[in-house]
């Protein structure tokens, strides 16, 4: 990972910079930036920029390497640390960086001062080390993406952490307070206390699991839950008052294994407590004993969290997605009646497919809001759609409704399920043709202006 020589920063130009900052940009695309890309990101004279990016290789913020399909450069840990502090130093919260305090298999703690000569605490995070790569199985961070590099988790980190820091100070937790973040550094408030791990006598240890148990407790309240609160998290002062760090892999009560990361965390409090301080207690909450009343997992957008649009049910899911139904076959979930609706209520249709999309939605909203207020019906037809005209209640009795006119939510979400997959992989066809196709042309043409170029120069 390197080492933060931070004393080469005072050395740096403007150009070398402007050289580092096309580096990070032509990463977004490419696992090796090329010369070319670099020179035309970066808009330096002709000649300056192979003299930069030697300089850069030299101090090691840049990495030159040759692979059989490519070549080009790579942005370093020790190149991507200058940037983050270089903007954090252009915005005065930094003003000088001094020891590391603290290494975590996931980040490095360093202590620093900002302008007004009050201690800060900087946070960088290092991603892809050794002791910690299985990123796809204990965070998200890679959702969608099939590859990432360790830079860009890095800075997804950060930024979760930031956002989770932030909401819990504003709502009062004792967390350390949020300064300012870039890319992956995170600069917060420096907290006075030791670690947890650390300490060998508490006076009151009582005191301080009470607070321990009752911040999970808040936070599960909240809708949040730690998911690794242990001794090496939480920070103790003189006053026998506890801080929580370290936020990055905290989850929502709604994440599908909510009541084994609650668990865990109060059976790592209790397990510690009985190990170093011989206290136990006969009191420890449970998962059941929550009680939601605020959803700040859904502000901050915590790993498993739902949104209130997800938990109505099967009708908002076939609005936000009935662009993808198939509105040929939408006499399956009405039975035919819209027709007779429309002349009953002395309406046209209007808008075409729109119009049609907004009756199959108001029929089954109609249809599955209505089946609990609905009285059983002892007769069902032999013709799967026929109406009954001496019911006004009852619409149409096809073979997946129940004899009380109720559409069966699971049968509802696997159609609406398998129409999804089947538009979704017919558009994901076409795309993968159209940018494979424009990317062939665009490569060429690169290739091309590039040639013309180095022939020129």
């Amino acid at each position: 990972m390197g080492k933060l020589n931070i004393a080469l920063l005072r050395y740096l130009e403007r150009e070398d910079f402007r050289i580092l900052t096309a580096v990070e940009m032509g990463m977004r695309n490419h696992e090796l930036v090329p010369p070319p890309l670099v020179a035309s990101i970066a808009h330096l004279p002709h000649g300056g920029c192979h003299k930069v990016l030697r300089k850069l290789c030299q101090h090691r913020l840049l990495q030159y390497e040759r692979i059989k399909s490519a070549e080009g450069y790579r942005l370093t840990n020790s190149g991507y640390d200058f940037l983050a502090l270089k903007t954090l130093s252009s915005r005065d919260v930094v003003k000088s960086v001094g020891n590391k305090i603290g290494v975590g298999k996931e980040s490095d703690i360093y202590v620093a001062k900002d302008n007004d000569d009050c201690d800060v605490v900087i946070k960088l995070h290092r991603l892809g080390r050794i002791s910690f790569r299985k990123l796809k199985e204990k965070r998200d961070y890679h959702q969608h993406r099939r590859s990432v590099n360790w830079l860009y988790l890095s800075r997804l980190a950060a930024t979760k952490e930031a956002a989770f820091m932030s909401c819990l100070h504003e709502r009062g937790f004792a967390v350390p307070k949020l300064l300012d973040h870039n890319r992956h550094a995170v600069v917060m408030q420096l907290v006075d206390g030791d670690l947890l791990q650390n300490i060998s006598e508490l006076g009151s240890p009582d005191v301080v699991y009470k607070q321990l148990m009752e911040l999970i407790v808040s936070l599960g309240n909240h809708g949040l839950i730690h998911g690794d609160l242990n001794e090496f998290n939480v920070l103790v002062d003189d006053d026998s008052r506890a801080t929580v760090i370290d936020f990055p892999q905290m989850v929502s009560t709604s994440h599908p294994d909510a009541r084994f990361y609650f668990d865990r965390d109060v059976e790592g409090v209790r397990r510690f407590f009985r190990k170093r301080f011989s206290y136990g207690s006969n009191w420890w909450p449970e998962f059941a004993d929550l009680q939601r009343v605020v959803g700040a997992d859904i502000e901050v957008e915590a790993s498993g969290f739902i949104r209130k649009s997800e938990t109505t049910g099967v009708v908002d899911d076939i609005s936000r997605h009935v662009n993808l139904l198939d509105l040929n076959e939408a006499d399956d979930w009405d039975g035919g009646s819209q027709s007779e609706e429309g002349s009953g209520d002395g309406q046209s249709e209007e808008g075409g497919e729109g119009g049609q999309s907004k009756n199959v939605i108001n029929q089954l909203d109609n249809d599955i809001t209505s089946s609990q207020s609905q009285p059983p019906v002892e007769r069902v037809t032999d013709d799967p759609y026929t109406l009954d005209s001496n019911d006004d209640n009852i619409k149409c009795i096809p073979e997946q409704l129940t004899a009380a006119g109720r559409i069966d939510r699971n049968t509802a979400r696997s159609k609406v399920a398998k129409k999804m997959v089947k538009r979704d992989a017919q558009i994901h066809r076409r795309m993968l043709l159209r940018s494979g196709e424009t990317a062939l042309v665009t490569k060429k043409r690169r290739q091309n202006r590039d040639t013309i170029r180095w022939s020129l120069s």
